[in-house]
């Protein structure tokens, strides 16, 4: 016998006694009156409520009002046992009768703790008892009057006033009717302990399903995104079941509130497949690999039938699939843990958890097992704990994982240490000839080539530097811009060569006259250079002006031809205004050169500045 065939029959046999063990309502003991101000009598309510089944062929299945119910109706009193019902198509009838022994009027709502039912009708006996209450999931959410994703019904009672609750409920899966009575302060405090385990829970399941998404975002490891597909699956799965859908998601689909469940737990086994696949890093040669493959094409087929099939039958089936899936990938894990596969053993701890839990669930939600809302507690921390030794296992992996690339790290490491000895002196020689030719590449596109002065490139770049410099420590910046005067005439007698050698020697002046260090010269032009000066105002700016102007009139140049050639320079001086940008610096040192050039050439003009814009930063 192999170990996947004696595993369902050990569920088969749980199943079985558990079901035995299940309580049921016992033997007629009569039904007594509920006194509501009686908390020790509140606390055992289900010792004084009544019910009676009623299948297809007995009359009460067909009324829709207690009046319509006949006199002599077999109650069976429930004997302290909560209502709870495996897959019936009968409808039941529950009775309550309840009384305020106190002196003042008093509220209590009397709570059916179970969200999943089609129909549920509340009726109340009495002097002016409200109007009956009409709702389910076969309803819009609306329709149970208080937001709650349980059934809760207003019941107010005068001081010694006796009322009769009954209910007719009727479902089209496993029924459970768990019932309390409570004080609305009751109400509030289970309501808030219940919303703060429910927060938690599904707060932490999104938690761990973005981070794991974000896993698979950065790594692409295809695992991450399986386990985050679960997680997302199981919490809506979950979050259906436990009336929170139906209350936030698809308020006013009812159609959908039961289509919703079993559509999520095909979701969750499939999830869980394509993680158990991946994860458990199977041989695709493999028998596990085959049975993998077949358990996700089940429940892509269950999926597409969960629109088709009514809920009874997709509910039934698709719980069946998801158990199957469950012990699959149990023995499956088994397998690859008795492989050597070391993160398998807490995978299969982490689907124990699962199996167990799921298989209490199941009894509970098929109507084998009294007290839903504490096997949701189960539920929920079964998978609570599934999730924390599913993402244990994963780092667990990923340290093994790394402990193999440390491995493979240190061999590559010891054979690439020789090569890239042997090659180091290469790349450093590359590097320093790359370093070189950097330098020189730098030089060339900031330097003109003719004279080695600095190039209009270099002038663009540094001026708004200077200029605002200049603006925010208070400073001077003058601008002198130099023309060669008559250089036409020199290269149309002598050719450009001996224009070039000109250009050299006046370059070669201008260098001998911008000594300080932050001082700039510039050939921008032809025959025009530029003095950038920070910190220099316009009259020392005048006076090193002159000082060139003078020492290019009295240099001494022969022409090819041996005739004397005379050089002359013309400048214009501006120095930086107030709100003055660069293109208006420039704007006014040219137009001083060309007054110099007006008035005769071979001097210098100083601008005024005149503020009219912010300096460019």
């Amino acid at each position: 016998m192999s170990l996947l065939t004696r595993l369902f029959l050990a569920i088969g046999f749980g199943l079985f006694a558990i079901s035995a063990m299940a309580q049921n309502p016992g033997a007629d003991t009569g039904c007594n009156t509920l006194d509501a101000t009686d908390d020790l009598a509140r606390q055992s309510l289900m010792s004084y409520v009544c019910f009676h089944s009623a299948p297809p062929e007995d009359p009460a299945h067909q009324a829709k009002s207690p009046e319509q119910l006949s006199q002599d109706l077999n109650w069976t009193p429930a004997n302290g046992h909560d209502l709870v019902f495996s897959h019936t198509n009968s409808v039941y009838w529950v009775q309550l009768k309840v009384r305020n022994s106190g002196s003042t009027q008093r509220l209590w709502y009397l709570k059916l703790n179970y969200p999943l039912l089609d129909e549920v009708t509340f009726w109340q006996s009495g002097p002016n008892s409200p109007e009956k209450i009409q709702t389910g999931d076969s309803y819009p959410f609306a329709s149970r009057g208080v937001d709650y994703r349980y059934f809760l019904l207003p019941v107010t009672l005068e001081p010694n006033e006796s009322r009769t609750i009954t209910l007719r409920v009727k479902s089209s899966g496993a029924l459970n009717v768990p019932l309390t009575f409570e004080t609305p302060e009751e109400v509030i405090s289970h309501s808030n302990h219940l919303t703060l385990t429910h927060g938690m829970f599904y707060g932490a399941m999104l938690v761990f399903a973005a981070f794991n998404l974000l896993l698979f975002f950065s790594s692409g490891t295809a695992y991450y995104f399986y386990n985050a597909f679960y997680m997302a699956a199981m919490g809506l799965f979950l979050f259906a079941m436990g009336g929170f859908g139906n209350q936030y998601f698809w308020p006013e689909s009812a159609g959908f509130a039961n289509t919703s469940i079993p559509l999520a737990l095909a979701l969750c086994a499939l999830s869980m497949t394509l993680f158990g696949g991946s994860f458990l890093e199977i041989d695709k040669r493999t028998r596990p690999a085959l049975a993998v493959k077949t358990l996700a094409w089940a429940c892509i087929v269950f999926l597409a039938l969960t629109f088709v099939l009514p809920y009874t039958k997709t509910i039934l089936l698709n719980t069946v699939l998801a158990l199957v899936v469950i012990s699959s990938l149990f023995v499956i894990a088994l397998i690859r843990w008795r492989q050597g596969y070391q993160p398998a053993i807490w995978y299969v701890g982490s689907w124990l958890i699962m199996l167990i839990g799921a298989l209490i669930y199941a009894m509970a939600a098929f109507g084998y097992l009294a007290d839903f809302l504490a096997r949701e507690s189960l539920m929920q921390m079964a998978v609570g704990g599934q999730v924390i030794l599913l993402n244990y296992a994963m780092v667990q992996r990923w340290r093994l994982l790394h402990e193999k690339l440390l491995a493979v790290e240190h061999g590559a490491r010891t054979e690439l240490e020789f090569k890239v000895h042997e090659r180091t002196a290469q790349l450093r020689n590359t590097m320093r000839e790359l370093e070189k030719a950097n330098r020189q590449l730098a030089t060339l596109s900031l330097n003109d080539s003719l004279t080695g002065l600095y190039n209009r490139r270099h002038m663009d770049n540094v001026l708004p530097e200077l200029c605002a410099e200049a603006r925010r420590t208070g400073q001077p910046l003058t601008l002198v811009l130099i023309d060669a005067d008559h250089f036409k005439t020199i290269n149309d007698t002598w050719g450009h060569g001996f224009g070039d050698t000109c250009l050299q020697v006046i370059a070669e002046i201008l260098t001998r006259h911008v000594k300080r260090p932050r001082d700039i010269a510039i050939r921008f032009g032809g025959e025009e250079f530029a003095l950038l000066l920070p910190g220099t105002d316009v009259h020392g700016a005048q006076k090193v002006s002159e000082a060139i102007l003078g020492n290019a009139e009295h240099i001494s140049l022969s022409g090819p031809d041996g005739e004397p050639a005379r050089i002359t320079l013309s400048a214009g001086i501006a120095s930086l205004g107030e709100n003055e940008d660069k293109e208006q610096l420039f704007d006014r040192a040219d137009k001083a050169l060309y007054q110099a050039k007006e008035q005769g050439r071979n001097r210098s003009i100083v601008s005024e500045a005149v503020p009219v814009s912010q300096c460019d930063q």
